[in-house]
């Protein structure tokens, strides 16, 4: 008796438009992950960047002037800001937190709360040697709590 095995059939073809749907499906799914991971990646960024520390002023003091690009927080000294005219942008100021006051200079135009006395200045840029913070970016936080200033003394710190 002999044996013959039976011819192994082939496989029959996928037809061709389930072919093409398993590579559609696949494309669909390597762009959306693609999508999803450039999605991440710019949402992480975006928090990074929206994220923000600075120091208060009299930290500032204390750790010195240095090159790194640094943010700090004050309020204006009353009778401080100087413009040396009208066409000029530059200008220079004190700021002061905790007893501590350091010269800044910023050119450019200012924002609207800049002179509140009741506004917290946020300034970004460098702390050079010669002890003059120069500023590239200025934020103001608004007032905690917002006064007429044609009813009181603006520096009047006895009604605060």
């Amino acid at each position: 008796m002999n044996y013959t095995p039976a011819p192994i059939p082939e496989p029959a073809a996928a037809p061709a438009g389930v072919a093409s749907m398993l590579t559609r499906r696949r494309r669909f799914i390597i762009l959306g992950i693609i999508l999803l991971a450039a999605f991440g990646y710019f949402g992480f960024t975006a928090m990074q960047s929206a994220t923000s520390f600075y120091l208060p002023v009299d930290e500032l003091v204390e750790q010195g002037p240095g090159d790194a690009s640094v943010q700090v927080k004050g309020s204006l000294v009353e009778g401080s800001f100087v413009r040396e005219s009208t066409e000029n942008t530059v200008a220079t100021f004190t700021l002061q937190e905790n007893g501590a006051q350091i010269a800044a200079t910023y050119d450019g135009v200012l924002p609207d709360l800049f002179f509140n006395p009741h506004s917290e200045i946020v300034l970004g840029g460098t702390y050079h040697a010669d002890e003059v913070f120069v500023a590239n970016r200025i934020y103001v936080k608004c007032p905690s709590k917002y006064r007429s200033l044609e009813t009181e003394n603006p520096y009047d710190t006895a009604s605060a």
